[in-house]
């Protein structure tokens, strides 16, 4: 069999971003020098810092329900700010986000993803092109246009993709191709197409509704999806995919494993480090190098 392993891939090079604490179901992040209070169901341990200075953070989001509620914002926290990325390793990666506190509690960036930036930027080449899928905010499409690929950004929600170019406009970039659609449609057709990627990366959501509110349940999409990036990837090219559904890195592994028997597969947590040493798993990732 391939030879594998498992690691936890750790977001520490981070400036302007930074787990101050985490605990009861809570996490208490620092955004460019912004403290917020959020919910993290994956924090199960008890908090390590007194909750007076929990209480002092400048916002705290209250649900609602299941994904939805509202923020407590305590310090008049301006409705949209900046947060900028600069890469300790790639003197290339320097990117700028525009944040805002929504109502699904997100703010316009995944922390963690700062691991895979790295890893694209170091890994793509000027003119190889990039399918970025279920791209959100597009720190990944940021972060392969940096290193001067031809890179192709999917989303479903055209104000995420107005967001995404805010995004590569304050990074200084421009020429990233936009396309609001979902992703599987996309996917069948550029199999059909015969069109080819050096790198595909994807982020698909749980559940969600697409741009005609058609419904989108991941468990049903799942193995389709892995085949049909599959096909899009050339020889000699790498996969990125994470998911921040619950299931596991050897689920993921033991699906692409299938789908790819000869390719080099890395999988394991997507990780913040905290603070207090400790580290806070987001999610699952798995790299595929063909």
């Amino acid at each position: 069999m391939t030879s594998h392993k498992s690691i936890r891939f750790i977001a520490d090079t981070w400036n302007n971003y930074e787990l101050i604490d985490s605990g009861d179901g809570s996490k208490l992040e620092q955004f460019s020098g912004y403290v917020l209070d959020r919910p993290e169901p994956g924090a199960v341990w008890p908090k390590a810092l007194d909750y007076k200075k929990w209480d002092k953070a400048d916002a705290s989001f209250e649900p609602t329900g299941k994904k939805k509620g509202f923020w407590q914002n305590k310090s008049s926290i301006p409705q949209k700010w900046h947060l900028e990325y600069s890469s300790p390793e790639h003197s290339h990666l320097k990117l700028k986000f525009q944040l805002e506190m929504t109502n699904f509690k997100h703010v316009g960036v995944f922390p963690e993803q700062a691991a895979n930036w790295e890893y694209i930027a170091g890994k793509i080449q000027e003119g190889e092109r990039l399918l970025n899928l279920f791209a959100y905010t597009g720190g990944a499409s940021l972060a392969a246009k940096s290193a001067g690929a031809d890179v192709t950004h999917v989303d479903a929600i055209r104000q995420v993709i107005d967001w995404t170019r805010i995004n590569m406009e304050l990074s200084g970039l421009d020429g990233i191709r936009w396309v609001v659609e979902d992703a599987l449609k996309f996917l069948k057709r550029e199999v059909k197409r015969g069109n080819k990627y050096k790198a595909v990366v994807l982020d698909p959501p749980t559940w969600g509704l697409g741009p005609k509110h058609e419904k989108w349940k991941l468990d049903n999409h799942l193995e389709e999806i892995v085949e049909l990036v599959a096909e899009v990837v050339e020889p000699g090219g790498f996969i990125v995919m994470n998911t921040y559904s619950g299931i596991p890195p050897t689920s993921l592994e033991t699906l692409w494993r299938r789908v790819l028997p000869k390719a080099k597969l890395t999988s394991g947590e997507l990780c913040l480090p905290g603070k207090d040493g400790h580290l806070l798993s987001t999610g699952s990732l798995i790299r595929i190098e063909l």
